[in-house]
């Protein structure tokens, strides 16, 4: 049975649910949700780039103007060292699917929160850095917090079922020009100086502290998970320990011990989310590829730091304009022709990038071609993260959601290992594209021929 502090804490927790299902949801505080997601979001997408950015100018300084423990490198072994060591910091990733799980029984609003603070903290740790290790702390921090995921949540439980994409895909476009935020930054502070990199740090840091107070005094939690806790809760403690020994018994999932293991669990009891979950690891192989290397790729290939930043000016523009659009698609013709149709593009656009860069196409033309790749790729990927919340049910969703950012990490390693090779075997821009384009078909391919389609499904009646 369950300690009577256990049961105090279960009991205060219920009163302050039903305080806030009594209180309702006005169409003013959907506004306001709506305004805080995108906030975050801007922050979100802006920590995910921002050391992408400025990748070749960290590396010139850490590897090849300064010896690193006692060695100097050139700069294709400097890139291939960073990316050897930034793979460890991605077994932080290892505990977040942990930590998401938490948001089936604390709530939503905890981990937004805490994770918004995360990438934050990690944004100022880096503008503060003064070497290669204290750098990696902050890389490390802001690896765990960003893409928690946790506002898509929000939206995805929140919004009306018929408007579910469009309204993903407005918030996810909006932070996406958000990212403009980086080259206007470059231009200001750096200039032509590429040794100034840290200096814009500084302001995304200060906008994810504001963050965190403004969702701490307006945000609530979602309505799906305050109905389906207060339901839970509601019950005898007698009746929940009961049915919780009979699943033991039986080995059948424990919906209502939510975990990141029954969430692996349900996902390959169910050979609809199983194919899923393996189109997307091999779609993830393409990330660091896809992700990492566009800014070191175009200064390899001769583009001076303000042509790369003007060159950074447009990736937003197209990616979040295509982001944007691809919620109509997703409502109208559904989630799985959304996935299939971007990862096409996302080919097309890598090999006009790559093009671009080796016959000194104008820097804005360049810069289009990588938002289309990426912001396609991204896309793919979103709604691949769309549709398996589409699947399951409430009381496992977050836990769901946290098995499926563990198990992608196979993904990742093996196509970090596969860029680290390459970059040590050939030019950088020849080992993305020998990576990522492979990769991206064979996961469509076999997302298309395995994967059923969720567009329009009720979240409350999912079994």
């Amino acid at each position: 049975m369950k300690s009577t502090m256990a049961v105090q804490k279960e009991s205060r927790q219920l009163e302050k649910l039903k305080k806030v299902e009594r209180k309702g949801n006005s169409a003013k505080y959907f506004l306001v949700l709506l305004m805080l997601i995108a906030i975050v979001n801007i922050l979100d997408e802006v920590t995910s780039n921002l050391t992408v950015t400025v990748q070749s100018s960290f590396v010139t300084e850490f590897f090849v103007d300064n010896p690193f423990m006692g060695k100097t490198y050139t700069f294709n072994e400097g890139l291939a060292f960073h990316s050897g060591i930034g793979v460890f910091t991605y077994v932080f990733g290892l505990f977040t699917p942990f930590y998401k799980a938490l948001a089936d029984k604390l709530g939503r609003k905890p981990l937004f929160v805490m994770s918004t603070l995360g990438m934050a903290l990690g944004l100022l740790i880096i503008y503060l850095s003064s070497s290669y290790i204290m750098f990696l702390v902050g890389f490390a921090v802001i690896s765990f917090f960003m893409g928690h995921d946790i506002q898509i949540i929000y939206i995805l439980e929140e919004a009306p079922d018929k408007h579910r994409a469009k309204i993903y895909s407005f918030l996810k476009s909006f932070g996406i020009l958000g990212v403009i935020l980086i080259p206007t930054l470059r231009d200001m502070l750096m200039g032509d100086d590429g040794t100034k990199w840290r200096e814009i740090f500084l302001v995304p840091a200060l906008l994810g502290f504001a963050a965190v107070a403004l969702v701490l005094l307006f945000a609530k939690d979602t309505k799906v998970f305050v109905r389906e806790r207060i339901e839970y809760l509601s019950r005898p403690i007698e009746e929940r320990m009961a049915e919780k020994e009979l699943k033991k018994q039986q080995k059948e999932a424990q919906r209502n011990q939510a975990s990141v293991f029954n969430g692996v669990k349900y996902i390959f009891a169910n050979k609809d989310t199983k194919r899923l979950i393996i189109s997307h690891i091999i779609f993830d192989s393409a990330m660091p590829a896809i992700a990492l290397y566009f800014e070191s790729s175009m200064r390899e290939a001769g583009m001076s730091v303000s042509g790369v930043t003007q060159a950074l000016f447009m990736v937003p523009v197209v990616y979040g304009s295509i982001t944007f659009l691809s919620g109509f698609i997703a409502d109208k013709l559904g989630r799985k022709v959304t996935v299939i149709g971007f990862s096409v593009t996302c080919v097309a656009g890598y090999c006009l990038f790559v093009a671009g860069i080796l016959l000194g196409w104008n820097p804005s033309l360049v810069g289009a071609f990588a938002g289309l790749y990426q912001g396609s790729y991204w896309i793919g990927r979103d709604y691949m993260n769309v549709m398996m919340t589409e699947k399951v049910p409430t009381d496992i969703r977050a836990s769901v959601v946290g098995a499926e950012g563990l198990l992608v990490i196979i993904g990742l390693v093996v196509g970090y290992g596969l860029i680290i090779a390459g970059i040590a075997l050939t030019e950088i821009w020849w080992a993305c594209l020998a990576i990522s384009i492979p990769a991206v078909s064979i996961a469509a391919i076999m997302f298309a021929k395995g994967v059923k389609e969720t567009k329009g499904v009720n979240l409350d009646t999912i079994e």
